[in-house]
């Protein structure tokens, strides 16, 4: 009685709690007691004075959060592992940004459980790879989001390849972002900064201080970067093997020598726009990087010393493209092949460049003695002459490729056929104004037989009369491209096709409008078992009558594309009817007549398709489009 008397309330007071804590034994109560009237009081709770509150409200407050950043830091660089740097980067922005700071040599090593220790090595493997890829556009690309793959990625070794792009201008990648990648992920490869005017030398820096195995590094449009970045790259990165610039104002000539001579590795290196790069900044890499194999010089304020350093060091050089290299005259070309240098230069690209002239690219043919493939775009200076020249005077090219040069003509490219000492498997005329039907002699002229490709692609002036000539000089045709040639006709066409004994495998007539039935019924007669892709896109005068003469003949066609050509939906069924077991593409795009009555023979033709073209096929309505889709969800369906 008097512990009941004295009893104040405060030390056994029920604050609603459960008074029960098994809830079997308050099922068992309710169920005994299911007729008893119980009345449960209201919960009683002292009020709090105001001095407690007080009290309570500084014990609620953090003492870690009034720490400074500096003791933070040794805090995080003390944690026992990863992963307990990886739950602390949660917990707030604060604490994230902080931990992307700490390098990976600044982590104090301490000692972890068994079950650490044995997780840490099962990843031993993949933590050295930097396996990790990570591509960042627009608005993903964030300080934040960086420190946060940084943190998240740095038990595994970090990002291997990352790329940048487009930064967004409110929240974009800065200085901080890319030095958190640097302290998180040692092992990166591969970087590539695209449009990131934010991110400047500071950044960059950190990336050479703390990649160490950095590989590759392309940087365009990124005007805030100069040579100081490139010169701490040159430092910490001793393994660079490819480099590309693009667009850069603030690189120049100091930055390329640094490179050039802190990186015995180089392998490749392009640079495009960049108005302080010069000769000295060229010359230096080609001079300097023993092992350099690709060059690509594009809109340089570079002259002809550039090239003779080239073709005097770059001994080691295969493929090399030069472009709207406008300060460079004619005997700089000439130096290609007088000195003779580039012994192994095996693929070469021009562009744009007005020291390219007859005598030179005669030059070139001489001195390149293996060269393979040549592509020259723009090069207007280049006439008949120097063109069938070229052709007697180099001895293992494979591959021609003409863009843009509206000086050849069709008797020259005949001739030069004829007259190409060396196994020719490529031929390749784009946009050739020049090329114009002419009465040629083809009895002194001896023909191409190890011609596999021909590619002539919107040549206005190329009509049947030249196809009849070309297909004459070239027997063993496997390749043919004929796209945007809308003179040729079925006459013009059916000598080539007559003539090709080695078995057409690949045809592309696309935008062939005069093309009708007849050609394609005699294309797949001769060819139909050889025949692996048909491209009969925009031949309008294309029926249902080539899709019977196709399903009849070609047994081993994979690819099929009839868009924007007379097709109905019988032409439809009979593929469908048809045992064309190879086909696997398959695109009737632009096909109007097309309408909801194909969908059963469609249906059927999917069961083997991976990949079906429907789109602007209006006859067929969207509810019918959308189950279609649903049948053939193992086919890659556009709709």
């Amino acid at each position: 009685m008097p512990a009941l008397v004295n009893y104040s309330g405060d030390d056994e007071l029920y604050h609603g709690g459960s008074f029960c804590p098994n809830p079997m034994e308050l099922g068992r109560l309710y169920a005994i007691g299911s007729n008893l009237d119980v009345f449960y009081p209201p919960p009683a709770k002292r009020p709090r004075t105001i001095s407690e509150s007080n009290e309570l409200q500084q014990y609620q407050d953090p003492v870690i959060g009034v720490l400074p950043d500096e003791c933070l830091f040794e805090i995080f660089r003390r944690l026992p592992s990863d992963k307990d740097r990886s739950l602390c980067a949660c917990v707030s922005k604060q604490w994230l940004m902080l931990m992307s700071t700490i390098c990976r040599d600044e982590i104090e090593n301490t000692t972890s459980s068994v079950a650490e220790t044995v997780s840490s090595d099962e990843y031993q493997d993949i933590e050295d790879d930097g396996y990790l890829t990570r591509c960042l556009d627009g608005r993903k690309a964030t300080d934040v989001r960086l420190a946060a793959i940084a943190v998240g990625t740095s038990s595994r070794g970090g990002l291997g390849k990352l790329s940048i792009g487009g930064s967004y201008s409110v929240r974009g990648v800065t200085n901080r972002g890319l030095s958190a990648v640097a302290h998180g992920c040692p092992y990166l490869k591969s970087l590539t900064l695209w449009n990131v005017s934010s991110i400047g030398d500071e950044g960059l820096s950190e990336i050479g201080k703390g990649c160490r195995m950095l590989e590759k590094l392309d940087l365009c449009q990124c005007s805030s970067i100069s040579n100081k970045s490139l010169i701490a790259i040159a430092e910490g990165c001793s393994n660079l093997t490819t480099l590309n610039i693009e667009s850069c104002p603030n690189i120049g000539n100091e930055g390329l020598h640094a490179i050039a001579r802190l990186c015995p590795k180089l392998q490749s290196i392009s640079i495009k726009d960049c108005p302080l790069v010069g000769d000295h900044g060229v010359s230096s890499v080609v001079a300097l990087a023993s092992n350099l194999s690709r060059v690509k010089l594009q809109t340089l304020n570079i002259t002809d010393f550039s090239l003779a350093v080239i073709c005097h060091y770059g001994k080691a050089i295969t493929n090399m493209v030069l472009s709207g290299l406008k300060n460079v005259s004619e005997r700089g070309f000439l130096v290609m092949g007088v000195a003779q240098g580039l012994q192994k230069l095996v693929s070469l690209t021009v562009s744009s460049c007005r020291g390219v002239t007859d005598t030179s690219i005669e030059a070139i043919g001489k001195g390149c003695i293996n060269l393979k493939q040549i592509c020259l775009r723009r090069c207007c200076f280049v006439s008949d002459r120097g063109l069938v020249v070229f052709a007697k005077a180099v001895v293992s090219l494979e591959s021609l490729q003409l863009e843009e040069c509206n000086r050849f003509t069709q008797s020259g490219i005949i001739c030069a056929l004829s007259n190409i000492k060396t196994k020719l498997k490529c031929l390749t005329l784009v946009k050739c104004i020049g090329v114009k039907d002419i009465d040629t002699e083809l009895s002194m002229l001896s023909p191409c037989e190890s011609l596999r490709t021909l590619s002539i692609q919107k040549c206005p002036g190329f009509s049947s009369a030249s196809l009849a000539v070309i297909g004459k000089l070239c027997p063993n045709l496997k390749n043919l491209n004929l796209t945007g040639l809308y003179g040729i006709t079925d006459a013009g066409l059916l000598p080539l096709l007559e003539n090709s004994e080695a078995g057409l495998v690949n045809v592309n007539l696309t935008g062939c409008w005069n093309l009708t039935d007849n050609i394609v019924s005699a294309l797949v007669r001769l060819h139909g078992g050889t025949l692996e892709v048909l491209n009969l896109d925009g031949c309008w005068k294309i029926t249902d009558a080539s899709l019977v003469a196709v399903a009849n003949n070609c047994l081993v066609l994979y690819d099929l594309d009839v868009s924007k050509c007379a097709i109905t939906d019988a032409g439809v069924a009979t593929l469908a009817r048809a045992n064309l077991t190879s086909l696997q593409v398959l695109s009737f795009s632009g096909c109007s007549d097309v309408s909801s009555r194909s969908v059963p023979f469609l249906t059927k033709l999917g069961q083997t398709l991976i990949g079906l073209n429907l789109q602007n096929c209006n006859s067929i309505n969207s509810s019918t489009m959308e189950l279609l889709v649903e049948k053939l969800w193992k086919c890659d369906v556009l709709a």
